[in-house]
């Protein structure tokens, strides 16, 4: 079992920053920003343009649009317009510029998650494939040694185990992207034994061993653990668990949508983290910040998709 080293915490942010430097050797991608209405939002496409990860195409009503950029001293003359009346046509149309390939990703502005979702997952005009859309966040943990993905905690509400597959999945294969060569999925749960009378812990065991069937590939598996055990190898070495994953996870995939968004935020407000979020699973990544968040979170979630958007390039080529 590795042992990570803690003798130093890390700045906050410190490798989001790094991993927005690793960002620039790729090529900007063109992002449909949707309902940047306000500075904040507005603010982050700007910024990460100015960092050359992407090209922002701004998606909403123009004069709100002009007037946030005025309000924040926000220069966006060099970026193209869509004009729509209201938030659920920007959500639509930024989609239908996806759709036809004049975007490589979206990014939500102003307007609520569900707003931008409704669109993506529309059967008749979505951007919707065969695996099951999930968020990941790309977690900076001052005390830990390296970054972690928690995911889902933002989409699936309480997903059931074929949906749990692909979560799985998906969040394998950002790690890849990032440069995780094979991550460590810790599957979470409040113990680390199956107890039948916690289903959390049966899918854990199901994931497992559909890992060992080749049914989730790119990773090594390990759960039920608690999340003890899963991040700390003074726990794992306690309790007597012998496993590559227990004490060193890469990823830590929740049970719910409820726990997971409560880990995620635990460690944003209480342990000084930063987060970047993305949505995988549809045809191409979506940025999807909180409206609370500030530049850096922004910032660094556009790295994020853009890193993920040239590696599946370079994979499907």
């Amino acid at each position: 079992m590795d042992t990570p080293h803690r003798t130093v915490e890390f700045e906050n942010g410190e490798r989001l920053k790094a991993l927005i430097g690793r960002a620039k050797r790729f090529a900007p991608i063109k992002t449909a920003v949707v309902h940047p209405v306000e500075p904040v939002s507005l603010g982050g496409a700007v910024a990460a343009a100015a960092e050359g990860l992407i090209v922002p195409v701004l998606v909403g009503p123009v004069a709100k649009v002009k007037n946030a950029a005025k309000t924040g001293g926000i220069d966006i003359s060099k970026f193209e317009l869509v004009d729509a009346p209201h938030s659920h046509a920007a959500a639509a149309r930024a989609v239908a510029l996806a759709r036809r390939g004049e975007a490589d990703a979206l990014m939500k502005g102003a307007l609520h998650t569900d707003e931008i979702m409704h669109e993506v997952v529309s059967v008749s005009s979505g951007l919707t494939t065969e695996r099951r859309i999930s968020h990941v966040y790309v977690m900076d943990a001052p005390g830990y040694d390296k970054l972690l993905f928690i995911t889902d905690a933002a989409i699936n509400i309480a997903p059931d185990l074929e949906e749990k597959r692909d979560i799985v999945q998906n969040a394998i294969d950002l790690a890849r992207a990032l440069g995780v060569d094979t991550p460590k999925v810790a599957i979470l749960s409040a113990v680390e034994t199956v107890y039948p009378k916690i289903q959390s812990t049966i899918d854990a065991a199901a994931l497992c061993k559909m890992a060992d069937r080749g049914q989730i590939k790119g990773g090594v598996l390990d759960g039920p653990l608690a999340i003890d055990n899963a991040v700390s190898p003074e726990a794992a070495a306690t309790k007597g668990i012998q496993s590559p994953v227990a004490g060193c996870a890469d990823i830590l995939a929740t049970p719910d949508l409820v726990s997971g968004n409560i880990l995620a935020k635990q460690l944003d407000y209480l342990a000084g983290a930063v987060a970047a979020g993305i949505v995988l699973g549809a045809r191409v990544p979506i940025i999807l910040t909180s409206r609370a968040e500030e530049t850096l979170p922004r910032v660094a979630a556009c790295a994020v998709a853009q890193i993920f958007h040239h590696r599946r390039a370079e994979t499907a080529a």
